[in-house]
């Protein structure tokens, strides 16, 4: 078996776990959830059917990751963040083939208690803030906070603030080199992550 699970934990047949995954205490796992290679599946996590989980991805405790979510590779979510699925849930009405899609692109952080709306993108390495309430599509390197969220500034791929001089700014951690382009964070040279 390539991956490990816990005795608690329920994986349902067709699901498929990549070599290192780890699904720890009280888990489900759908049967159609792909997840990748070297992924914590932390107490309490849900996985729908639904779903595309990428490599290295953590999932901290008490996330439902529900259907039309897709997870790219290195995204971290927080302890007890959420996603939803129907944009306007009603118990009355079923709406399970109006399900809109929800992005979150590589090595983004959801924060702790954070809620992503569906239908949104949320951008490469974005940084979503403990508690806050994501409604829009959210741009690369983008640092968002409160509710409903807002961009407060830049966040590099270490996950330290970006301070932009003429454009230009760096990451004393890594030496990776970021400009600002139509508005927008790039970056234009990859240090040591």
């Amino acid at each position: 078996m390539s991956h490990w699970q816990h005795q608690s934990a329920f994986v349902d047949a067709g699901a498929e776990l990549g070599e290192g995954t780890k699904v720890w205490h009280f888990v489900h796992v759908s049967a159609g959830a792909r997840i990748g290679a070297r992924c914590a599946l932390g107490q309490g996590v849900y996985v729908g059917n639904d779903v595309v989980i990428g490599d290295n991805v953590r999932i901290q405790n008490n996330v439902s990751v529900y259907d039309a979510v897709t997870l790219e590779d290195d995204v971290f979510c927080g302890p007890s963040m959420v996603f939803t699925n129907v944009h306007n849930p009603r118990a009355a009405v079923v709406r399970k083939d109006e399900y809109r899609r929800t992005l979150v692109k590589r090595g983004a952080s959801l924060g702790a208690n954070c809620t992503i709306v569906c239908g949104h993108v949320i951008g490469a390495w974005a940084f979503i803030g403990a508690g806050a309430v994501v409604q829009i599509d959210v741009p690369d390197f983008a640092l968002m906070v409160g509710v409903p969220a807002r961009q407060i500034g830049w966040i590099s791929r270490h996950g330290e603030r970006l301070d932009f001089v003429d454009g230009l700014a760096h990451c004393a951690q890594t030496g990776d080199r970021y400009e600002l382009q139509d508005g927008q964070c790039v970056l234009v040279k990859e240090g040591q992550l």
